[in-house]
């Protein structure tokens, strides 16, 4: 029997993959705190002249977010129209049902955007649940939670504090 390979926890970056700092996100793509806090970590990573990276880890909340699950699902199925398709997301978190999965796909090209949903999503559980059990070892128990550089940022997601935070008002 061999052994599955290890899912590589930072497989979604944003930014300078070589940034010196490290912002971590563990996010549920239903949840609206996320959706807030994605428009936030966006501008700041932008606007971080490559000094700052973000990784998304899936951290979905299906007890509370009937479709969080599936969205996490369809970014991870997307493939390198990840954030395309997650930025989506973040912005229709009311129309996350299967069709609706298939035409935000559709839209930021994917080039089978049915590939999103059903079976063919199935295969990308692994990696979700890698990111979760990560999240619940860190202590995670909410969404959005964010790391940086391997610590837990306790404050507001807004610029001014994540960049207070980040050293990068001075």
């Amino acid at each position: 029997m061999t052994e599955a390979p290890a899912i590589d926890l930072n497989r979604h970056v944003y930014g300078n993959p070589e940034a010196p700092i490290t912002v971590v996100e563990y996010g549920d793509l239903e949840c609206p705190y996320c959706g807030a806090a994605a428009p936030v970590l966006h501008e700041l990573i932008d606007a971080s002249d490559g000094r700052v990276r973000l990784v998304f880890r899936h951290f979905p909340l299906f007890q509370v977010h009937p479709f969080a699950l599936t969205a996490a699902l369809a970014a991870e199925a997307a493939g390198d129209k990840f954030w395309d398709l997650a930025w989506v997301l973040f912005k229709h978190q009311s129309k996350l049902a299967d069709p609706d999965l298939e035409v935000w796909a559709a839209k930021v090209g994917v080039a089978d955007p049915a590939s999103v949903t059903g079976a063919a999503a199935q295969a990308f559980q692994p990696a979700i649940q890698a990111d979760y059990a990560a999240g619940v070892a860190a202590g995670v128990r909410g969404t959005p939670t964010l790391f940086i550089d391997d610590r837990l940022y306790a404050g507001r997601v807004e610029l001014r504090e994540l960049r207070t935070a980040l050293g990068l008002n001075r």
